[in-house]
């Protein structure tokens, strides 16, 4: 996406190019209110896991007084840095090249010094090398969070993963991811803080969504009236599971139910046509319907009789399990990665083994299948769950704490989170 609104104290340049170094400035750190810079490729949309967690945690950090920075390759998702009143510096990031890497290193030490950084916060791992190289020469602890478990193949690969692993502290958003980072790269647990993904839960809300938000989405996705609604969320990726939950749905016998694969091909128009075939030889035309990308998710979740988790490849978290349990709906997830340990078994959700479209079709009956007493009971318990442990304002928090921490070993800088809490 183009960004018509960038507000950056630096030029960036192309990859591999020289770059200017960023200005000198007055120090923005101050007694009391540490400053923080976070780091990643780009800032182009809002709901992947780097871009959303990096846009609320440097909001976090001015709710409590504190100094947030963040640097990238710039995007759309600026402008919403700019509304919060949180300085973006724009950098070429995204870059993969050597020579790009130095530079951005030294722009990253000049910036760190000019601002008085305390922190450093990388969350990619492109960007993670210049922002280790900055942090190590001017002497700032150093954060990574693993977003994901990385693929490490090929010795080459894994020494480019390490980066992330050579943090004071490592984030890990699951205890999936806590347990890669500690067996692969050998990061002894007590580096290794579990910060589970947060969802905005006021936006997430059953009663916030209007009857006519509902009416409006469902006149738009044509539903027929009366019709359990089976909901896959995710972008159509064949890792995400869509033919695995067409092949489960010809298993579902009942036909008073209508699937929903709600997501953007983001271009890979060939999976799209290849999901209309799976669902016509299924004879599932009408039964199984994809849709686009919804920008209304809060009324899409609470359309859903159930949500479905069924990622053929683990999840490192898996956003839309604690999404949909914020809105009190029962989730099937498959059963490894990150997405089973947000549910509750048998109160909020069910799990069935990776891949087993049989499974996955009696779970999905057994979720339609309950009365109105029991959905009662499971949306509240699902809510109440999520509330428990899958905020964003818990994310915050538990971050915040861990800038504390940091902190607290270099110099008498507290950073009191309790804003955020």
């Amino acid at each position: 996406m183009d960004d018509s609104t960038q507000h950056s104290s630096a030029n960036g340049t192309a990859a591999g190019e020289a770059a200017e170094a960023p200005e000198a400035a007055p120090s923005r750190g101050a007694p009391g209110r540490p400053c923080v810079l976070q780091v990643l490729p780009s800032l182009e949309t809002g709901g992947g896991g780097v871009e959303r967690s990096a846009l609320d945690i440097a909001a976090a950090l001015k709710d409590v007084g504190a100094v947030p920075l963040v640097a990238s390759a710039g995007g759309a998702q600026v402008r919403e840095l700019e509304r919060h009143g949180v300085e973006h510096v724009q950098m070429p990031l995204k870059t993969k090249n050597p020579l790009a890497l130095r530079v951005n290193a030294d722009r990253l030490a000049q910036l760190i010094e000019a601002r008085a950084v305390d922190v450093v916060h990388a969350r990619s791992r492109a960007p993670a090398w210049s922002a280790y190289q900055a942090a190590r020469r001017t002497g700032r602890p150093f954060l990574t969070t693993f977003h994901g478990a990385y693929s490490h193949g090929s010795r080459v690969k894994r020494w480019y993963n390490s980066v992330m692993a050579r943090g004071d502290r490592v984030i890990a958003n699951s205890d999936f991811v806590a347990r890669h980072v500690e067996e692969v790269y050998g990061v002894p647990r007590t580096r290794i803080v579990v910060i589970p993904r947060g969802v905005d839960t006021d936006i997430l809300a059953p009663d916030n969504v209007s009857q006519e938000r509902m009416i409006q989405l469902a006149e738009r996705w044509r539903l027929p009236d009366g019709a359990g609604v089976v909901m896959l969320p995710g972008r159509l990726t064949r890792w995400k599971g869509q033919p695995l939950l067409i092949e489960a749905m010809a298993r579902v016998e009942r036909d008073d139910v209508i699937c929903l694969l709600v997501g953007s091909d983001q271009g890979r128009t060939g999976y799209s046509r290849e999901l209309e075939q799976l669902i016509e030889k299924a004879g599932l035309g009408g039964k199984v319907v994809t849709v686009d990308h919804c920008t209304d998710m809060a009324a899409a979740y609470k359309l859903a009789d159930v949500v479905v988790s069924a990622s053929t490849d683990p999840e490192a978290f898996g956003r839309i399990v604690s999404e949909a349990q914020a809105m009190g709906r029962p989730v099937v997830v498959a059963d490894h990665g990150g997405a089973p340990e947000q549910i509750l078994p048998g109160e909020t959700g069910w799990t069935f083994p990776p891949g087993d479209a049989a499974a996955l079709a009696a779970a999905i009956e057994d979720a339609l299948d309950l009365d109105e007493t029991a959905r009662s009971a499971l949306s509240e318990r699902a809510r109440a769950h999520a509330l428990s442990r899958y905020t964003k304002r818990a994310m915050c928090a538990a971050t915040l704490r861990v800038y504390a921490d940091l902190l607290a070993g270099r110099a008498e800088r507290p950073l009191d989170d309790s804003a955020a809490a």
